[in-house]
């Protein structure tokens, strides 16, 4: 298990001049959620399973691959627990800044994530203008959250 130290923004509106790296479509799915969190990901044609356990700045996880077959079985299980975004990649002072463009129910809502190799560097990081309120912590803003309960009140795209 390793640690994963990331820090999450909303984004209430992406830079017209913004250079993306990269572009996938997620699909994921939660069989367990709570403090420990067990998650399916299909992200273009990778399957993964994720564990997770913790919440905050610093968290506990483990990834694996996972084949098609075990993936496709499992999935039904994560009914009502699941949501689809688009992630985008791109550069923020020298790291990468994961874009979540969430699609479906959750459509108006666009988050960033960005990792980090320690909490002081997490710490002093300095996000640049565009990066909107910080969500780091706020559970109602987990992705386990967001599949099971939707947007919160009074948030972009919230009904």
């Amino acid at each position: 298990m390793t640690d994963e130290i990331e820090r999450k923004f909303l984004v209430e509106q992406l830079p017209q001049e913004l250079e993306i790296d990269s572009e996938d479509e997620i699909a994921q799915g939660y069989l367990a959620t709570g403090e420990d969190e067990v998650r399916l990901r299909r992200r273009g044609d990778r399957f993964l399973i994720t564990a997770k356990r913790g919440h905050g700045l610093v968290r506990d996880e483990v990834e694996a691959p996972l084949e098609r077959e075990p993936f496709e079985e499992l999935w039904p299980v994560t009914e009502g627990r699941r949501l689809e975004k688009t992630r985008l990649t791109t550069e923020v002072d020298g790291r990468t800044a994961e874009i979540d463009v969430y699609r479906g129910p959750l459509a108006g809502l666009t988050t960033v994530e960005v990792e980090f190799e320690d909490t002081d560097a997490a710490k002093a990081f300095s996000p640049p203008a565009w990066f909107s309120r910080e969500l780091t912590g706020d559970e109602r803003y987990s992705n386990p959250r967001l599949a099971t309960e939707g947007l919160p009140p009074g948030e972009p795209g919230e009904a």
